[in-house]
């Protein structure tokens, strides 16, 4: 029977069983009147749909579903709303019932329940459409995998590999013998045992996979990447000669289309406030009401782990400019007068190091099925950090930074803190990160910060994030120890793969064990709170909170663990085996939203340790070597979302009154150890808790941004527009622009700059008339060109009518076009207005984020397979699993409509700085401005819950 089964129709029914004791269930006052006409309309759609089927995956990629439904399907889910918006290029899900907050649930209907059931089951059917074909569509490794991948290898599909020839440990590594050497490499004993510095042996028969020094991947075809060498007829057509890496201008970009619009007399002084960091300075900026400037620093904290383009702080050696020195008028570029660039306020002399480029030379091409294809991209870059999720910026990644990383000589399984004068209490709790030391490996721009593994670009977000998970860390060593002091002779979990019979006692586990250990807590802990608690704020509504979820604990969530099981075999042993591609890539995605993606392989029946199809056992890269790709490094410039001034807070005041104004850049380097030792991490975490980061969006940059100084730079500004510096390294790393890069990602494409302006708007609205004026701002900027219809401009999709696209897009030979294909990516996602209710990034950087953050689940054997006590110790699986240490400890009430745990950074934050107990306790997602009342059903009200009525942000 289990053969017959459709996944499409399976992961609809996992929906609705996971719905029904959802939020819409306990909505009470929907705010949008509708009719009984449209109830029973819908009715009538959703019976066509039925009769219509499941849509199928399409089998090219100009087939794709870009998120747009049928007629039939859009009023079933969304009543006339859906079917209204149905034409715009936006994806259709946003407007079901239920994806947003009270206003998106139906009044006037004989039930408001089944409506919402079917708005946000319908939505996780589109979502799960759209990752099973980013997962066909959108893998392109720069490491010798790729003509594999596309031709298949010894009568096995290519998404369905599992080994690769270019994952082999080279001969010059230390662990060459040890895997095998020449032979077949596996990687076994000490090996498998916990997460390796380099990033070596996670895929215990791909050694070298996600290593430092492995390239980057892309997720965009090859000859599509780097837009301006025009290298096809294609490119060239869509391009027409007009971009270049400094081409548009990026700096002039930036003055127009970043800087942060400032009221006279506030006292911003270009970010940098006023002196002694009087409150009365102050600096606009277009704020979230819904997700705070704690949630800003995480996002840096996450890339610090994930991925890096330098080494120790600097790029190449070769220099390059970064524009200001000329501008478009009538489609031509004419240089900047000295006027334009005083008016501007850029700067022609600013120069930084150019990006380190791993190989150059144009790759080779082979012909599969008919058609011809490049090997790899024409530019690789190589990824200086691990790709895994392994908290490499705390532990360090190479023999260079893991000497900054101090352990306690004390307790050789704990990190070092150090004690303030006069500090008491818990040693843990009270404690800080030791400074560099001058025999420290570090660059002059370093001196006296703290000592981390990843230290470049370091703020006091970056300071507060690291003391915090070195508490934890330390933490967790610290419950060990105790529980080892009460039951010394107890197994602990672990085993050792050299000698797995023998059982190791809490006494016996030696503090480099535990330390590993701890650094696999950690890790997983990092990951939980980004998946289950940042994510579902970023996108704060009810189809990405079940999402989000889905993705760690499956739709079934805490269910019945006899099916979560069951499905965990079908994958694994099922899908997870296949020699077949439609199986090993669609269905595995497909059956895993069930039990989830955390703990995929975990608990096979006979599983032995010894054995890597068992410790490899829940791993699936869906035929292509896992390493994050250049464009995922591109959606994550959210510059926008850090404030130019911090408002901070005294908790042994009045957390309520803001006491100063500190300026974001005078707690760079080596003033955030000075900053957070003299604030305390309970302030801290309190201003950066309570305070609204900054909306992604264009006229949002910081100020101090566009002018910050770096002494390294060999300039003679030595200064830097670090939003003009996103749009070139993009150019650099050979992004597509944006119209382009929605295309390859399957989403619909834009025809004209006032696409961007949301079409949900009144027309006389103040938000409407703004997006207007960035219309023709863009238009300045970027300009429009006569279309030559006779110019085919991409293969990636197609027309409605099945004709190839052309350079007019849809509008008459000859007319004048928008150049809308030349925007950059950056550009385009920040101007995207129209958003899925709750969205602080743009569908663009969404759909990037589909792929990736399950990608990063699925490749890591330490969040699927190899999640057991034998790696964890039971203490480090029970503290992952409930966050924290006991048992799981329940939230208040049924935020949005669920009954649901304590989250774990919050869990964390009540741990390693107990003084902010009161504060926290009202608090349900860590990352949601800490005083703001979460209201009803995803409210993105601005109001003080009871308590912080008295407090000035919500003046504002």
């Amino acid at each position: 029977m289990r053969k017959h089964l459709n996944p499409a129709t399976l992961s609809v029914a996992l929906a609705v069983l996971s719905l029904a004791s959802s939020a819409v269930g306990s909505a009470q006052t929907p705010a949008a009147p509708n009719t009984k006409r449209e109830e029973f309309e819908a009715l009538g759609a959703c019976a066509k749909a039925v009769t219509q089927g499941i849509r199928p995956i399409a089998t090219t990629r100009d087939l794709r579903f870009l998120a747009k439904v049928s007629d039939e399907n859009a009023l079933c889910r969304g009543g006339v709303r859906s079917e209204m918006f149905r034409m715009t290029p936006w994806v259709d899900w946003t407007n079901y019932w239920g994806t947003g907050d009270m206003a998106s649930l139906p009044t006037g209907f004989i039930t408001p329940k089944v409506p919402a059931l079917r708005g946000v089951s319908g939505a996780l059917l589109d979502l799960e459409f759209e990752r099973v074909e980013l997962i066909k569509f959108n893998l392109f490794d720069n490491s010798e995998t790729y003509k594999d991948y596309v031709a298949g290898r010894a009568n096995i599909d290519g998404p369905a590999l599992k080994t690769w020839p270019s994952m082999r440990l080279p001969s010059t590594n230390p662990s060459y013998a040890a895997v095998g050497g020449v032979g077949t490499q596996v990687c076994r004993g000490d090996l498998v045992r916990g997460r390796n510095l380099t990033g070596i042996c996670n895929d215990v028969v791909n050694p070298l996979m996600g290593s430092v020094g492995t390239p980057f991947a892309r997720n965009v075809e090859f000859e599509t990447s780097f837009p301006d060498l025009g290298i096809t007829q294609l490119t060239a057509n869509r391009h027409g000669g007009r971009i270049g890496l400094l081409s548009p201008d990026p700096q002039v970009i930036s003055r127009t289309l970043f800087t942060r619009t400032q009221t006279s007399g506030n006292n911003c002084s270009a970010g940098f406030g006023l002196q002694d960091n009087a409150a009365t300075a102050d600096c606009d900026y277009q704020k979230a009401p819904f997700f705070n400037v704690l949630a800003a620093y995480w996002i840096q904290f996450m890339t610090h782990d994930w991925f890096s383009h330098m080494e120790e702080g600097h790029n190449a050696t070769e220099y390059m400019d970064v524009g200001c020195n000329t501008k478009l008028v009538n489609g031509k570029e004419v240089p900047l007068t000295s006027e334009e660039v005083a008016q501007y306020g850029c700067r022609p002399n600013d120069r930084v190091d150019r990006t380190f480029v791993q190989q150059d030379s144009m790759p080779e091409t082979f012909t599969a099925n008919g058609k011809t294809y490049m090997a790899r991209a024409p530019k690789t870059f190589a990824n200086t950090n691990t790709a895994w999720w392994d908290a490499s910026q705390i532990y360090g990644y190479d023999e260079t930074s893991v000497k900054r990383v101090k352990r306690d000589p004390a307790d050789l399984a704990k990190l070092l803190q150090e004690h303030l004068p006069g500090a008491t209490g818990d040693p843990v709790t009270s404690g800080y990160l030791p400074l560099l030391q001058p025999g420290d490996p570090q660059q002059p721009q370093w001196a006296g910060q703290e000592a981390v593994g990843f230290p470049d670009n370091f703020t006091i977000g970056m300071s507060f994030l690291h003391n915090l998970f070195v508490r934890e860390h330390n933490s967790f060593v610290t419950a060990f120890r105790r529980q080892a002091a009460l039951t010394p002779g107890n197994d602990s979990g672990l085993r050792n793969p050299s000698n797995p019979e023998q059982v190791i006692r809490y006494r016996d586990v030696t503090p480099d064990e535990l330390y590993a250990a701890a650094r696999l807590v950690v890790s997983a802990e990092i990951a939980k709170i980004h998946t289950i608690e940042w994510t579902p704020q970023l996108l704060y509504n009810d189809p990405l909170y079940k999402g989000m979820n889905a993705n760690w604990n499956g739709l079934l969530g805490t269910g019945d663990p006899l099916v979560s099981d069951a499905l965990r075999n079908v994958v694994t042993k099922g899908f997870g085996t296949s020699t077949s591609g439609n199986a090993a890539t669609k269905w595995y995605s497909v059956f895993s939203s069930g039990p989830g993606i955390f703990g995929l392989g975990s608990t096979a029946r006979g599983y032995d340790i010894t054995r890597p199809e068992s410790i490899n056992g829940g791993v699936n890269h869906f035929g292509s070597p896992f390493n994050f790709p250049e464009e995922f490094v591109s959606v994550y410039r959210l510059h926008p979302l850090v404030p130019d001034l911090i408002e901070f807070r005294d908790l042994n005041k009045d957390p309520n009154r803001v006491t100063e104004k500190i300026s974001v850049i005078s707690t760079f380097e080596g003033r955030s150890a000075e900053a957070i030792r003299t604030g305390g991490m309970a302030n801290w975490g309190l201003s950066m808790g309570r305070q609204r980061l900054g909306l992604l969006t264009l006229h949002n940059h910081p100020q101090f941004m566009q002018n910050i100084l770096l002494p390294r730079l060999d300039s003679s500004t030595q200064k830097i527009d670090l939003a003009a510096l996103d749009l070139i390294r993009d150019r650099e790393h050979g992004v597509p622009r944006f119209n382009e890069f929605r295309r390859q990602y399957g989403l619909r494409q834009l025809t004209s700059y006032d696409d961007f302006v949301d079409k949900h708007l009144d027309s006389s609205s103040a938000a409407y008339k703004s997006q207007q004026e960035i219309v023709s701002e863009l238009r300045q900027v970027y300009g429009t060109h006569v279309c030559d219809s006779s110019k085919i401009i991409t293969d990636a999709q197609v027309n409605d009518d099945r004709t190839p696209i052309n350079d007019c897009l849809g509008h008459p030979n000859g007319s004048v076009v928008d150049n809308i294909e030349d925007v950059d990516t950056v550009v385009g996602y920040l101007a995207e207005s129209t958003r899925p209710h709750g969205f602080a990034i743009s569908e663009t950087q969404f759909v990037v984020f589909i792929l990736n953050a399950s990608r990063r689940l699925f490749s890591d054997r330490f969040f699927t397979s190899s999640f057991r006590p034998e790696f964890y110790t039971q203490m480090g699986v029970d503290w992952v699993n409930h966050n924290g240490p006991g048992p799981e400890q329940m939230e208040k009430g049924t935020p949005n409509g669920y009954r649901q745990p304590v989250s774990p950074l919050k869990r964390v934050l009540l741990r390693n700085i107990p003084e902010l107990k009161n504060e926290l306790d009202p608090v349900v997602n860590a990352f949601d401005p800490w005083a703001r009342d979460r209201g009803q059903y995803y409210s993105l009200d601005w109001k003080p819950r009871a308590g912080a009525e008295t407090d000035p942000a919500f003046r504002q």
